[in-house]
């Protein structure tokens, strides 16, 4: 029988994504106190109202620094995966600062929840020639920060050999499920407006017309593969604003007419694990 699954994620960033760029003026961090302060509470409203489970991955910066909104995602029945401490991108860290980070982040999210994170995703969709190893040593089951496949998860890999002119070597796969992301199906890029002297980020698309190719990938799903698993990613701060929450309660309920199945990233794990035989 045919499974659609939908996994609806937010990066619980809050001010972490503005420090770990330097964006430490007043006014972008005001972005990330809305997030927590307005949006996450928005965002969970709409949830309940449909019964649907999440995934929210949230750095233990936002943990230890905004404890009651992360207790209200809990109680909402949503998972809580890993998303780095300060929201630093592991390709920029050491192999030390990146398990130091990790073991951090991991240390909080139990503290909150009772138990370590089961998820993990990387700041910025950013791995380093480390992570995939750390992950396995720190008993991750799933990563979802690389973009290799869009409906059916993989084997992370580790050992992957490239050169400029050489031929491409695929290295060993591993035990760790990989739930595909991409950057087509994230807010951040479609909706987000902020610059720097050296970048600027135009955003401001609009939602209506994101959600609707959004919807629209769901449907190509249907058509292409009889199981698979569809992962969209959003950030409260974003997605938030009024507007764009109307447009993605329609999108939720499209998806509900559709025959979506909605679930965690867990939960996703576990069902990728048993329907791909490992």
């Amino acid at each position: 029988m045919p499974r659609h699954i939908v996994c609806l994620t937010f990066d619980f960033d809050t001010q972490s994504g503005f420090i770990s760029r330097g964006m430490t003026t007043q006014t972008p961090l005001s972005r990330g106190e809305f997030g927590h302060k307005v949006a996450s509470g928005r965002i969970l409203n709409t949830l309940k109202e449909r019964a649907l489970s999440s995934t929210w991955f949230v750095p233990g910066f936002t943990i230890e620094s905004h404890p009651q909104e992360c207790e209200e995602v809990l109680e909402g029945g949503h998972e809580i995966a890993h998303h780095s401490w300060a929201h630093i991108p592991p390709a920029n860290q050491s192999r030390e600062e990146e398990e130091n980070d990790m073991v951090r982040a991991n240390l909080a999210i139990e503290k909150i929840s009772g138990k370590k994170a089961r998820g993990y995703r990387s700041p910025s969709w950013d791995l380093s020639d480390s992570t995939i190893d750390l992950l396995i040593k720190h008993d991750f089951k799933y990563d979802s920060s690389l973009m290799g496949s869009d409906y059916i998860p993989y084997r992370a890999r580790r050992g992957d050999k490239f050169s400029l002119g050489e031929c491409y070597q695929y290295g060993e796969e591993t035990s760790l499920v990989e739930l595909p992301i991409s950057w087509s199906l994230d807010d951040h890029p479609h909706f987000e407006f902020f610059r720097t002297p050296d970048f600027l980020m135009p955003g401001l698309n609009s939602a209506r017309d994101v959600m609707n190719s959004w919807y629209d990938e769901f449907l190509y799903m249907k058509k292409s593969v009889n199981w698979g698993i569809l992962t969209y990613t959003m950030h409260p701060y974003v997605i938030g604003r009024g507007f764009r929450m109307l447009a993605l309660e329609g999108l939720i309920d499209r998806l509900i007419a559709e025959g979506a199945e909605f679930m965690t990233m867990e939960n996703a794990a576990i069902e990728a694990r048993s329907e791909l035989g490992y």
